[in-house]
């Protein structure tokens, strides 16, 4: 399913101050983003977890560029770094050693309260577990990372009509009055998608946002987040295991042993399934043995 198109006029009225890469976007923490930055640049990225003999090495050097308008997928094996990689990129953790920037904003130097004002305004984030507020409804639960973040210059009007834009975008108009406990899972995820994109984030990070949904459920949740890339300018960098999940992806980047130890160009399932069975095979060549990895 894509993303349905709404044709309220107020949300029309507003559409301009909206627009990616708009400079003037409400909302950013943070020096002003250039327009023509990457999404998502890591440089000499590593993340070390304890000391001597016991450290865990998670992450030993990643360099990387997304652009912005793309849909990567990262996979790779249990104890590949693929989490601490999502964590790292989103701000959630900081690396050891390495940079890390964000639509053109350097985020390893920021203290914790510029950190959570950047993830408020700057970053959407996608869970499995969906992570919706129960006592909220569905157009509160939308609109709750604007509120977080402050007015930034917007009514209320504004932002209800962002709001409704986007749930009719994912298929839910005229569910904003909803309970969370009133949607299936399914239509919970979608809640979440949109409320992922309501301040235009310089990057959406989804979590493996369909392992609790069935096989039908998670196209059509992956098809919003595809149709979010292509018709909305967003990027989404997408941690999965499942190989038919990053098959929507532009390119599917693999982990291993805490490197970027393969990537894809779009691919069909089975030969992302294929690369990860190559991967994990035991002929594959030995990396330096360390303590251990997180996932």
């Amino acid at each position: 399913m894509g993303l349905r198109r709404n044709k309220r006029q107020a949300e029309q009225q507003t559409q301009q101050a909206w627009q990616p890469g708009h400079t003037g976007r409400p909302g950013h923490a943070g020096q002003p983003e250039a327009a023509d930055a990457p999404a998502v640049e890591l440089r000499s990225v590593r993340r070390q977890y304890g000391r001597g003999a016991t450290a865990v090495h998670a992450l030993r050097g990643i360099d990387l560029t997304l652009p912005r308008g793309s849909f990567t997928a990262v996979m790779g094996p249990s104890g590949s770094g693929k989490s601490t990689f999502l964590q790292c990129a989103a701000g959630l953790d900081l690396p050891t050693e390495g940079s890390v920037r964000l639509g053109g904003t350097e985020i390893t130097g920021m203290n914790e309260n510029q950190l959570t004002e950047l993830r408020r305004s700057r970053l959407g984030f996608v869970f499995q577990a969906f992570n919706l507020l129960p006592s909220l409804t569905v157009e509160q639960n939308v609109l709750l990372p604007m509120r977080l973040a402050g007015t930034r210059g917007r009514t209320a009007a504004q932002a209800q009509a962002r709001a409704a834009d986007l749930l009719a975008r994912v298929g839910l108009e005229g569910k904003g009055g909803r309970r969370p406990a009133e949607l299936s899972g399914g239509q919970q995820q979608r809640v979440a998608i949109a409320r992922a994109l309501v301040t235009r984030p310089d990057v959406v990070f989804a979590d493996e946002p369909t392992g609790a949904l069935d096989t039908t459920t998670a196209t059509e949740v992956l098809g919003l987040l595809r149709s979010a890339v292509d018709t909305l300018g967003a990027t989404v960098v997408m941690v999965t295991h499942d190989p038919a999940a990053a098959a929507h992806a532009d390119q599917v980047l693999f982990l291993a042993d805490g490197l970027i130890a393969d990537r894809l160009p779009r691919s069909p399932a089975t030969a992302i399934a294929a690369r990860m069975t190559a991967l994990t095979a035991p002929s594959r060549p030995s990396a330096p043995q360390y303590a251990g990895a997180a996932a």
